[in-house]
């Protein structure tokens, strides 16, 4: 007789997370090589990493020895590109992992967080998985935090935890430093998502951490230094926390590929910058152009993408001409984001493409 599943209840009920998928899928779905396709839906770095990373993989030796637990040199590193102690910085495979290690580190049965839609998505994915109840405090019709919102949410529930995300994806914009004074007085742990803030016009607010007790940043390599392959991100956490989270992570969370490649990344500071202003250059054209479309209304960004409000015409149907074109870019059909799409930042060659699509789209 087989025997009854036993999964949890919430789990099986709940709705699967869509991540973007490869580009050779992609190539396979719409009948076109992969070379001939511009992967514009992910927020990717499309120049790639840093030839040092390419030269240091080449040479990586010790593939079938685990990794340093610690990766003490890689957060040394780090440590001098923030600004802060290298005792206050953990690594993961991802932000995303952090995000999870700090569910795991403050939820318990019944606690909730705050999260503020539209925004990353992981926050509340995840959140559930860790038993806690996500309290939606929706964004204004500009995508700026309601601060005051967000208050009296913080006194009505007591939450762990409050996700905010600056740049805020997918909407580009960022919190300003008067809202973000008034969020750090409040009587709870405030998680900073600063993905694309090397694409911001505004210093990181990680070397805050140490004066706060209630603020962690999270920061990656996937963005600026184009490792999203890779999987390396790394957190700033108060000095308290810091023992309790080397108890729970993964012993070898960060793979000796991704170690390596972070560290030869971070000897290569000042060509990774220079691709960095190159997108937002770019994205800023991009800005540009998009506003003189009649059926495109952009979003101001200080990150590496566009979000844009299609008009005149179902977003579904604009994406399917651009990616007829050998164009992909993310597409948004949910509450608060119906008929939208978010383009990245890519190549100045890239642009000329996408640019020449889009002049040729039109409802039908």
């Amino acid at each position: 007789m087989t025997q009854p599943t036993r999964i949890r209840r919430d789990i099986a009920a709940m709705s699967a997370y869509t991540p973007t998928t490869s580009l050779e899928v992609f190539a396979q779905r719409l009948g076109q090589s992969a070379e001939a396709l511009i992967k514009l839906d992910a927020n990717e770095n499309p120049f790639g990493p840093s030839p040092r990373v390419h030269e240091a993989l080449a040479k990586l030796a010790g593939a079938h020895i685990y990794p340093d637990p610690e990766s003490g040199r890689l957060r040394a590193l780090l440590a001098d590109y923030c600004g802060v102690p290298t005792e206050q910085i953990l690594c993961g495979a991802g932000a995303d992992e952090l995000i999870e290690l700090i569910l795991q580190l403050f939820i318990e049965p019944g606690d909730c967080i705050i999260n503020t839609p539209p925004t990353f998505a992981m926050y509340s994915f995840d959140a559930p998985l860790y038993h806690a109840r996500a309290i939606d405090v929706p964004r204004r019709s500009d995508f700026s935090l309601d601060v005051e919102a967000i208050e009296r949410a913080v006194k009505q529930h007591s939450p762990k935890l409050v996700f905010l995300c600056s740049p805020n994806n997918p909407s580009g914009n960022l919190i300003s430093p008067e809202q973000f004074e008034h969020l750090l007085a409040l009587p709870t742990m405030l998680v900073l998502d600063e993905a694309y803030i090397e694409f911001a016009e505004t210093d990181s607010l990680a070397s805050q951490v140490g004066t706060s007790e209630n603020l962690i940043v999270l920061r990656t390599l996937s963005k600026w230094a184009g490792l999203a392959g890779l999987r390396l991100g790394y957190g700033i956490f108060p000095p308290a926390l810091m023992s309790h989270l080397w108890k729970i992570k993964q012993p070898y969370n960060v793979n000796v590929a991704a170690d390596v490649a972070g560290q030869a990344s971070l000897h290569d500071i000042n060509l990774l910058h220079a691709r960095v202003a190159e997108l937002v250059q770019q994205r800023k054209r991009l800005e540009a152009t998009l506003a003189k479309l009649p059926f495109l209304c952009p979003y101001p960004s200080q990150a590496n993408f566009v979000l844009c409000r299609v008009q005149g015409m179902p977003a579904s149907q604009l994406r399917d001409q651009l990616a007829q074109a050998g164009i992909i870019v993310r597409h948004y059909d949910k509450p608060r984001l119906r008929d939208h799409i978010r383009i990245s930042a890519g190549t100045a060659p890239q642009m000329e493409r996408v640019l020449e699509a889009l002049a040729n789209c039109a409802p039908r």
